[in-house]
């Protein structure tokens, strides 16, 4: 994982950190409103650091809404997403809220402060789920960790949280140096839609043929699909706990 050094808070406002901060496009009045709140928010420091890029500049992460950078509230490890200067919505604080929602059933980073353009969180020592997957292929360890993503779903399910990407999930679920899954990114998360959390990643986990769908394949074995469709169609009828046990029997015994 390529690093640079350690940058003050106070030297964001140069080039190249300024264009990183102001993505994709610099404006002096929103580089200032960013660096403004990051100070609120107590960010003393920012590692630029990761496997994704702004301008040749290495960050956690990169998407249609926001960036995602390594920071510090003095020697307090945390996660910054910054909003776009161009995203689709004006503010952050929807996420936020979704954020805070799914934390009270123990699902996602620990939400830890936002404002208008900055979202402040736990920060995630791991890997996303295809690459975690290439490290490990002990059967059980593997089954005992898609086994909390599914819990985790349900959790959000039984709480009328959408995540709205789990058909997506490749870039959004990262496995901890101890074994712990995270879902992240609830910027399109809703309590409005019919909740589909547990279906959508057992489609995406167990019957999908991209990249993950194999490697999970390849180390847990072969599943009967029409066991798994009949499991899941039967949850998406009744979102019971007996029925969310069958898909966890189906899928993972």
């Amino acid at each position: 994982m390529k690093t640079l050094l350690r940058v003050p808070i106070e030297e964001l406002k140069n080039d190249p950190y300024a264009s990183v901060i102001c993505y994709p496009r610099k404006k002096p009045s929103e580089l200032n409103e960013r660096i403004s709140e990051l100070i609120k928010h107590g960010i003393t420091s920012v590692d630029f650091i990761g496997k994704n890029a702004a301008f040749n500049i290495p960050i956690l992460g990169k998407g249609y809404v926001g960036i995602v950078i390594k920071a510090y509230i003095k020697n307090k490890v945390v996660a910054v997403k910054i909003r776009r200067v161009d995203a689709d919505r004006k503010e952050l604080k929807h996420e936020a809220k979704m954020l805070l929602l799914a934390n009270s059933v123990q699902v996602g980073p620990k939400f830890y402060d936002a404002s208008k353009n900055c979202l402040v969180m736990e920060f995630i020592n791991g890997n996303f789920l295809p690459f975690w997957l290439n490290l490990y292929y002990n059967k059980r360890i593997v089954k005992k960790v898609l086994k909390e993503i599914i819990a985790q779903c349900y959790r959000l399910d039984k709480l009328g949280v959408d995540h709205g990407e789990l058909s997506k999930a490749p870039k959004h679920i990262i496995i901890n140096i101890n074994l712990q899954p995270f879902l992240i990114d609830f910027e399109t998360a809703s309590i409005k839609r019919v909740v589909s959390n547990v279906t959508s990643i057992c489609q995406f986990l167990f019957l999908g043929y991209g990249e993950v769908g194999k490697k999970v394949f390849k180390i847990i074995g072969i599943r009967e699909r029409d066991k798994i469709i009949n499991a899941l169609r039967k949850y998406k009828s009744e979102k019971s706990n007996s029925n969310f046990l069958g898909i966890i029997q189906t899928c993972l015994s």
